[in-house]
């Protein structure tokens, strides 16, 4: 790993002032920022203001940061160098922006990398501060694994705020390293403790790169106080689309509101004045503003030209012509006693309390509760249940707009109540009041009054997976229906489709104001919003909650959404039909099980391995690779099926197996992932023979036939002195994941060498002529016969013949079991390449220096390379426990640990061949005998 990143260094940056040859700082100018139309700063070495540290992701740049800190320059700034009024009027100040540079190292997949960069950033973060005044805390953003960086720098009293970006809180993307497991444990640890306001922004079900459920933070074990918040960008107020992992850093509509936050986050004095401004500009509308206020005063109206009661069951519109000056509305309650009631009010363009689009017109509306009296109807305001903005998208146009977004001020502020029943003596006549000022001819009013709910009982899962089911309008001119299917779960692993109903019926609506939009909220923190009209395709109802290897305090929510509108939602349309969407579903298994899918291909080849060694143990020949599969296929798989799909009906803990929780509606993807693994392995073993046909091949005509030696005498010097030397190097200078990936290319070349001579072997006949003695047999005639020498001959060359192919299988399967293990060490072989390449060929390479890891498989290769009698002895004391036996172990451990752990799984491999090699080859390795040779059976 590099001994030191630079803080800041691009082609348009100039070096200022280094710390110890390695740290630059960079400021970004706005004066360049506001001349250019691209966002390319310049750097300047004035430090002006709030110091802001930026952390990139896995092989990310400093450069990402360039969209943010140009966003904040053109917000604080009117012209170069004049602040803007509204930051001027409150002494606020322009970010510092800096930036860690990595070089672009994949601290994903290696846990000393990323250890490196936390005590990096840590000493980074100390000399910023040292550019300031005493008592100055940090901003910090982190990108995707940079976010793990930055929680892992808490509890730290230098920073005042987290906002995280795509970042995989909960699950790490590559489950490889034992080290970055820890690292995520301590930070979930931080993350329930930790008073520091953090907010994880994630991108949904667009963000291809780390699965979504990953990003939401634990719950917090503080107080209600401590902002700890994941907000999808679905959700995001003005936002409202899903975004890429890397787009999440320029794009317009986040890096706007992120820069915004931290703008204002950085004049507030307290953790709960922060926490109030981020929840201003990065909301989500899953909780109710801190700012809202409903303290104002009630009121009485005496004045009946002051106000206007509605006919009964009619909603309030008022469109943007009729809105001019103030004026109070009252919606008839109907007697509510039993019946749930809410009341909805939307307003397009304006405000409710503090709720309003960035661009809202002076339109203001609140909502109150009246109630007759002798002097007129007495209002006080109604608390809000939900107060957030919702997008408007127009009709026939793409939702959002592709590489554009949505734009905010377009959007419209719900409020939601609701009714209190009635309780005791009749209160009389009671109305819904909403209050409307400063109309200016512009934006819209609608309200209305209507269930609460609409609960959906006859669909469920089940039913859903053989036939969609539909669901008429129970009104179709309601505001805001809420549908709740009780039996229908929401998890990350199913998607559903919402289909619209269309009717022959002739259109009845005018030009809507809003549109039918769905509001689908799966999770607190997660929404989604989809545009609804007659001619929709199949919208994807999906959620990242409930989701493998993740662990959740609240068992599965049901399906529910909610469809805002006009009271259009009848206009053409009679209804809706859910179902599952396969395709979209079983992409969601696809991408949740890889670590799984290859884990379990560790699993089938140890237990084709187990049944093997169990053969030959029994003094039968040892079977063929070919022969292990097809016997795997013909017998064992079908078993094997029926086991993994009622284990996963067991209720295990989430993070071992398929990490479902004994879910019935998943147990399917059990046998579904270890039919697809047992296929892999047979194709890998089908492209390994092709390529040893060719490696064999070549290796014979240049080298011609190998020569085993016949004096087992044990291992050679030159071959100690070998493996002492890789074993220093490893130690020092090369990772030993490098060693156990030239093992393997070893023991392949090895293995296409044997296959070659086993084949000529095989078609070789007797060359030489054996003398035959002439018997007299007791009739008189005379027979021919063969000498004892000979008979002894010909069984020492069968034994011979058998040893060998016994050997080469045995050396088949060891390496169909090392090439599956490949990809468990092959992700840090890329960050220690991409290190050389972008730190340099002399660099040091923390960590991965154990040599014991490749040992064991460098001392088996070796032996299988020159050993020409039986290669495991089965010893006297296995009668009571085989070590084959450790192959189930393997098994179990690839089956049950490794989707969730998948480090775990060459480390049982590591030991089950370190195991073997010190009990079935033990001391023969250096020329000595077995430790107790088993008579009574062969190999």
């Amino acid at each position: 790993m590099p001994r030191g990143h630079p803080l800041q260094r691009d082609t348009h940056s100039r070096s200022i002032e280094r710390l110890g040859g390695n740290l630059t700082r960079c400021i970004y100018d706005p004066l360049s920022i506001l001349r250019k139309s691209i966002d390319v700063p310049v750097c300047i070495m004035k430090i002006q203001g709030t110091p802001v540290l930026f952390i990139p992701g896995n092989a990310g740049s400093s450069h990402q940061v360039r969209s943010i800190a140009s966003s904040a320059a053109r917000q604080f700034y009117a012209s170069p160098y004049a602040v803007a009024p509204e930051f001027a009027s409150r002494e606020l100040k322009a970010l510092d922006v800096f930036a860690v540079e990595f070089n672009e190292d994949l601290s994903a997949f290696h846990g000393p990398t990323l250890e490196s960069q936390i005590t990096y950033t840590s000493n980074a973060i100390s000399y910023i501060l040292s550019l300031y005044p005493p008592g100055t805390s940090v901003i910090v953003m982190g990108h995707s694994m940079g976010g793990v960086v930055a929680t892992s720098l808490l509890p730290s009293p230098n920073i005042s705020v987290i906002i995280t970006m795509s970042t995989p809180h909960t699950l790490s993307p590559a489950r490889f390293d034992s080290r970055i497991d820890k690292i995520y444990a301590q930070n979930q640890l931080t993350l329930t403790s930790d008073l520091t306001p953090i907010i994880s922004l994630c991108g949904g079900a667009t963000d291809m790169m780390i699965p979504s459920e990953s990003c939401i933070l634990p719950t917090t074990n503080s107080s209600s106080e401590v902002l700890r918040r994941t907000i999808f960008t679905s959700a995001l107020e003005g936002a409202w689309t899903g975004v890429g992992h890397r787009e999440m850093v320029w794009c317009h509509q986040i890096r706007w509101r992120v820069a915004r936050a931290a703008l204002e986050a950085a004049g507030a004095a307290t953790p709960h004045a922060k926490a109030v401004i981020l929840d201003r500009w990065l909301r989500d509308g899953h909780t109710l503003p801190p700012a809202v206020s409903i303290e104002t005063p009630g009121f009485t109206l005496t004045d009946q030209e002051r106000y206007r009661i509605m006919p009964e069951a009619q909603h309030l519109i008022i469109m943007s012509k009729y809105l001019r000056g103030s004026g109070t509305f009252l919606l008839p309650l109907p007697p509510a006693r039993k019946t749930l009631l809410k009341a909805t009010v939307l307003v397009g363009l304006g405000s409710i309390l503090s709720v309003r689009p960035q661009n809202a017109v002076p339109l203001k509306a609140s909502v109150y509760m009246c109630t007759s009296s002798e002097e007129g109807p007495s209002c006080s305001p109604l608390k809000p249940d939900l107060l957030k903005l919702i997008p408007n998208p127009m009709p026939g146009t793409t939702f959002p707009v592709p590489h554009e977004g949505v734009d905010e001020s377009d959007g419209a502020v719900v409020f939601e109540a609701n009714i209190p029943l009635i309780v005791g003596d009749d209160p009389g006549k009671r109305w819904l009041g909403v209050h409307i000022e400063d109309g200016d001819a512009r934006g819209w009013v609608v309200a209305g009054i209507g269930l609460r709910e609409n609960v959906i009982e006859g669909p469920s899962t089940l039913s859903l997976l053989f036939k969609d089911a539909e669901v008429r309008w129970f009104d179709a001119t309601a505001l805001g229906p809420r549908y709740i299917f009780p039996k229908v779960i929401s998890s990350a692993l199913i998607v559903y489709k919402y289909s619209p109903m269309t009717t022959d019926e002739e259109k009845w609506c005018s030009d809507p104001l809003l549109h039918p939009l769905i509001s689908h909220t799966s999770q607190p923190a997660e929404t989604h919003y989809f545009p609804v009209s007659p001619t929709s395709d199949r919208i994807l109802l999906h959620t990242h909650f409930s989701a493998p290897y993740v662990a959740s305090a609240a068992p599965h929510r049901s399906l529910e959404f909610v469809l805002y509108s006009s009271g259009t939602l009848g206009c053409n349309m009679a209804g809706f039909t859910i179902g599952i969407d396969w395709s979209a579903t079983i992409g969601r298994w696809a991408t949740r099980y890889p670590t799984t899918l290859v884990t379990w291909a560790v699993g089938v080849v140890a237990l084709v391995m187990f049944k093997a060694w169990g053969t030959a143990d029994r003094g039968a020949a040892m079977p063929s690779v070919g022969d292990s599969l097809s016997h795997y296929g013909r017998h064992t798989l079908t078993r094997l099926l029926f086991v993994s799909l009622v284990v996963a009906l067991l209720p295990l803990p989430t993070c071992v197996y398929l990490g479902t929780g004994g879910d019935l509606y998943f147990a399917v993807i059990a046998p579904l992932v270890l039919l697809i693994a047992s296929g892999l392995v047979c194709v890998i073993w089908g492209l390994l023979v092709v390529l040893m046909w060719p490696i064999g091949t070549i290796s014979s005509l240049i080298f011609g036939r190998s020569r085993i030696r016949e004096n087992t005498g044990g291992v050679r010097r030159s071959t100690l002195i070998s493996m002492g030397f890789i074993f220093v190097l490893i130690f020092i200078l090369v990772p030993w994941q490098v060693a156990y990936l030239g093992c393997w290319f070893i023991h392949l070349f090895n293995c296409a060498s044997s296959m070659r001579q086993i084949s000529r072997l095989r078609s070789t006949t007797t060359i030489a002529a054996i003398p035959l003695i002439r018997v007299a047999a007791t009739d008189g005639t005379v027979q021919e016969d063969k000498s004892a020498e000979v008979q002894i001959h010909e069984a020492q060359r069968e034994s011979i013949q058998k040893h060998r192919m016994d050997n080469h299988n045995h050396n088949l399967h060891i390496l169909l079991l090392m090439t599956w293990l490949l990809p468990l060490v092959a992700p840090v072989l890329a960050v220690w390449v991409r290190t050389l390449f972008t730190a340099g060929w002399t660099t040091p390479f923390d960590g991965d220096h154990d040599f014991l890891n490749a040992a064991p498989f460098l001392v088996l290769v070796d032996f299988a390379s020159w050993n020409m009698g039986i290669q495991f002895q089965r010893q006297r004391f296995e009668r009571t426990f085989s070590v084959r036996w450790l192959f189930a172990v393997l098994a179990g451990t690839a089956f049950f640990i490794g989707p969730r752990k998948a480090y775990s799984v060459f480390d049982a491999a590591k030991i089950t061949v370190g195991l073997i090699v010190m009990i079935r080859v033990g001391r023969r390795y250096w020329g000595g005998a077995s430790w107790s040779l088993d008579d009574n059976r062969g190999s």
